[in-house]
C-alpha cells in the first residue's frame, strides 16, 4: 500500500491569501491545487478574518490534508500591517488546530532557500522553479497562490527532518511550546 499524504501550504494576507496543495505519494510529490482567495473587495477586517477562517475550513473539508504548511509573517516596519498579518496567520492556523491537524510555520527566506536555494529569491523566480518541479503548465497572475504553493513543497522538502520550525498538533501542543506567552 503506497505512503500517502496531502499538505496544504498557506501564504496569509489579508487583502489575498494564497494556496496550494500537493499530494505526497511514496515520497514523490503531485500537484493538486493553487489557488487564492480575493479579498481586497472587503473593506470590514473582521469579515476578511471570518472569511479566512471559513475558507480554511473549506479547504480541509475538501481536501482532508494531513498537515499544514504556513508561511510566517516577515518583520517589516509598519506595525499595522504585521499586526493584519498576524490576525490572518492566526485565524488560518486555528481553522487547521480546530480539525487537529498539524501546523509548521516557516520563514519567508527559509521558503524561498527549500524551493530556488536562494533566500532572497523574488516571487517570479519561486513561481517559475515550481513550475519546473512540479510540472505546471502555466502560472497565475497573482503569485500569491504559488507562495502558498512553496509552503507546502518546502514543507515536502523538509519532512522528516529534526528542525523543521514550530509545529503544533493541536491547542495543548501549542500552549505547551509557548508557555512564555501563557497568562497565568
Amino acid at each position: 500500500m503506497a505512503n500517502e499524504r496531502i499538505i496544504l501550504g498557506i501564504d496569509p494576507g489579508t487583502t489575498i491569501m494564497g494556496f496550494g496543495l500537493i499530494r505526497v505519494v511514496n515520497k514523490k510529490m503531485e500537484f493538486i491545487q493553487l489557488n487564492e482567495l480575493q479579498l481586497n473587495k472587503m473593506d470590514d477586517h473582521y469579515m476578511k478574518l471570518r472569511r479566512i477562517f471559513e475558507r480554511t475550513i473549506e479547504l480541509i473539508d475538501t481536501h482532508h490534508p494531513d498537515e499544514i504548511a504556513i508561511e510566517a509573517p516577515f518583520f517589516g516596519k509598519n506595525v499595522q500591517s504585521m499586526l493584519k498579518l498576524g490576525r490572518a496567520q492566526g485565524v488560518a492556523m486555528a481553522a487547521g488546530l480546530s480539525r487537529q491537524i498539524p501546523i509548521t510555520e516557516y520563514e519567508p527566506k527559509k521558503i524561498k532557500m527549500a524551493i530556488t536555494g536562494n533566500g532572497n529569491a523574488s516571487k517570479e523566480q519561486v513561481a517559475k522553479m515550481l513550475q519546473q518541479l512540479l510540472g505546471l503548465k502555466e502560472l497565475p497572475k497573482n503569485l500569491d497562490s504559488t507562495d502558498g504553493l512553496a509552503a507546502a513543497v518546502c514543507h515536502f522538502f523538509n519532512s522528516g527532518r529534526v528542525e523543521v520550525g514550530k509545529s503544533y498538533s493541536g491547542w495543548d501542543a501549542f500552549v505547551k511550546q509557548n508557555e512564555d506567552r501563557v497568562k497565568k
